[in-house]
C-alpha cells in the first residue's frame, strides 16, 4: 500500500511537472466543472454554497471571473446541471486553490451546510471536471462590457472531441489558423477557448461564447456557416476529420455570475 501511494504520489509531481513545462508560455488554464444534479440534488443548496462561499473565496484569492450556468429549457443536453467555469492564471493555483479553501474560516463557515451534507442527503450525484490551458487565438477570458446587464443574453459551451492525439492538434491549428476571426465576424463572440489537458473526453478542445438573445446566437452561427472564409477553410483537406462529436449546450446564466 505504502508502495503505491509513494508510485501516485510521484507519478502526480511529474504529471504536473511535464504540464508546467509543456504549458510555461499558456495565459490561462479554466477548469470546466460539470455538478449532476441527479434524483436527490438539492440545486438551492448548490446556488447557495457557489453564491455565499465558493466564489466569494475564490474572489479573496484573486481568482474569477467565475461563471456559472445552466442549460436552457430547449438545451439538447445535460439537464438537471450547473456548469462552474473557473479561470486560473498558473496551473500552480488549481493546487493552491484547494489548499486555500481549507484554511479559510470565512469559506468553511458559509460553505458549513453544504460541506455537512452527509450520504443520505447529498447535494448532488457527482462532479465531472476538466482541466483546460488557452489556446493561441484566444488567450485570456473575455467579457464583454454590457453582458452581465443584458438579462437576455444566451451562452454556448461546445466541446469537440478527436478520434487521436494527431487530429486534435490539426484541429487547434484550424481554430489558430483562422476559424475565430470568422467567428468574430460572424457575431460569435467567445469568453474562453481551451484545449483540454486533463479530462474524461480527449482529445478535445472547448469554448464558450455569448449572444445578446437567442436570435442572434442562432443567426450568428447560420453567418458563420455562410461565411466564404469559413467555406475555404472548412475545406482545407488538412482539416478534414479533425472533429468526430460535438457536444453543445445552450445555456443560462445564473444570477450571480460573473461571466
Amino acid at each position: 500500500m505504502k508502495r503505491w501511494m509513494t508510485f501516485g504520489w510521484t507519478a502526480a509531481f511529474c504529471l504536473t511537472a511535464c504540464l508546467q513545462s509543456a504549458m510555461s508560455f499558456a495565459d490561462e488554464y479554466y477548469e470546466v466543472r460539470t455538478i449532476v444534479l441527479g434524483d436527490k440534488g438539492d440545486a438551492t443548496a448548490i446556488d447557495q454554497y457557489l453564491e455565499k462561499a465558493l466564489i466569494p473565496a475564490l474572489e479573496r484569492q484573486n481568482i474569477g471571473p467565475v461563471g456559472v450556468f445552466a442549460p436552457k429549457e430547449n438545451s439538447e443536453t445535460k439537464a438537471g446541471s450547473v456548469f462552474v467555469i473557473i479561470p486560473f492564471t498558473e496551473l500552480g493555483q488549481v493546487e493552491t486553490s484547494r489548499a486555500a479553501l481549507a484554511k479559510d474560516s470565512e469559506y468553511q463557515n458559509a460553505a458549513a451546510d453544504y460541506l455537512g451534507r452527509d450520504a443520505k442527503s447529498p447535494p448532488y450525484s457527482r462532479i465531472s471536471s476538466e482541466l483546460l490551458t488557452a489556446m493561441d487565438c484566444w488567450p485570456k477570458t473575455v467579457v464583454p462590457d454590457g453582458t452581465l446587464e443584458n438579462d437576455e443574453r444566451v451562452y454556448e459551451l461546445r466541446l469537440y472531441e478527436s478520434a487521436n492525439e494527431r487530429l486534435g492538434d490539426l484541429k487547434v491549428e484550424m481554430f489558430n489558423a483562422g476559424e475565430v476571426p470568422i467567428f468574430l465576424d460572424s457575431g460569435i463572440q467567445p469568453i474562453f477557448i481551451g484545449l483540454a489537458l486533463v479530462g474524461p473526453q480527449m482529445p478535445s478542445l472547448t469554448y464558450l461564447t455569448v449572444y445578446k438573445n437567442e436570435a442572434a446566437r442562432e443567426k450568428a452561427w447560420d453567418a458563420f456557416r455562410a461565411h466564404p472564409d469559413w467555406k475555404v477553410l472548412s475545406k482545407n483537406p488538412r482539416y478534414g476529420g479533425t472533429v468526430s462529436r460535438i457536444d453543445k449546450f445552450v445555456l443560462s446564466a445564473k444570477p450571480y455570475s460573473q461571466m
